[in-house]
């Protein structure tokens, strides 16, 4: 079973999103595809160099243990994830004659 920022990051595909690497790049894209080990694809990417020098790449792929954290959008706080309220429990099975 995944955990709550696995699922977030699940939820944030095909959206735009920014990250910066442990090194101090940053880099903000589509969010293509992700994997539990946080590992990401990014399309149409714009890259920040620690020199603040920019650059554009069409791909890439960035490994979840270099990246110290995500900005996802705003819009993603209503995701059904979150939602708090009356849960469906499914009742426990009825032992012996049911009472009326």
């Amino acid at each position: 079973m995944s955990s709550v920022p696995i699922k977030l990051l699940s939820e944030a595909q095909g959206h735009i999103v920014s990250l910066e690497l442990i090194n101090g790049e940053t880099y903000k894209g589509r969010l293509v595809e992700s994997e539990d080990n946080m590992n990401v694809q990014l399309q149409d990417v714009l890259v920040t160099g620690t020199d603040s020098k920019q650059s554009r790449m069409d791909q890439v792929f960035v490994r979840g243990s270099h990246i110290r954290f995500f900005v996802l959008p705003s819009m993603l706080q209503k995701a059904p994830l979150f939602k708090t309220g009356p849960q469906s429990k499914q009742l426990p099975p009825v032992r012996g004659p049911r009472r009326r």
